[in-house]
């Protein structure tokens, strides 16, 4: 398996640039009305996605183990992953806007955009190419219903 960092130091990497960012470039600093009640949707969305996600996999039995999906037993396919097949990293994406909403640097979306092209390159395409291998048409089929992210 070509998986070699947890999604979760992925998360914090990017949350500690995030931090470096908004304290140390001079530019870029916005506020508006709103913010903080946006910021707080965010989290809520996040944890909500994030928990309907993990129940998801208890309730099947499987394994949640990011750094290993050749161990899954069972294709989740129902509840929130009729929307996202990745609502876990959705809601860590969701943390990291938040995160940058705290932090008020505008810049800050650069780098969650990164977050996501570095988890699509070297989390959830090594992922895919697990589970097709596990699931085949089955988890053909599904990709084809329903988008990576949102």
């Amino acid at each position: 398996m070509k998986l070699k960092v947890p999604p979760v130091i992925v998360f914090l990497v990017f949350g500690g640039c995030m931090y470096v960012l908004a304290h140390f470039l001079p530019v870029g600093y916005f506020d508006f009305f709103g913010r903080l009640y946006v910021m707080i949707g965010l989290l809520i969305m996040a944890v909500v996605i994030g928990m309907a996600s993990l129940l998801q996999f208890f309730k099947t039995k499987t394994t949640i183990d990011p750094m290993s999906p050749s161990k899954a037993s069972f294709l989740v396919t129902k509840g929130i992953y009729q929307y996202s097949r990745n609502p876990m990293y959705l809601g860590l994406l969701l943390i990291l806007l938040a995160w940058g909403l705290w932090l008020g640097n505008a810049f800050n979306t650069v780098l969650a955009a990164g977050f996501v092209s570095y988890m699509n390159t070297f989390q959830i395409l090594p992922e895919e190419e697990m589970l097709r291998s596990l699931f085949g048409k089955e988890y053909q089929q599904y990709t084809s219903l329903v988008r990576r992210w949102f």
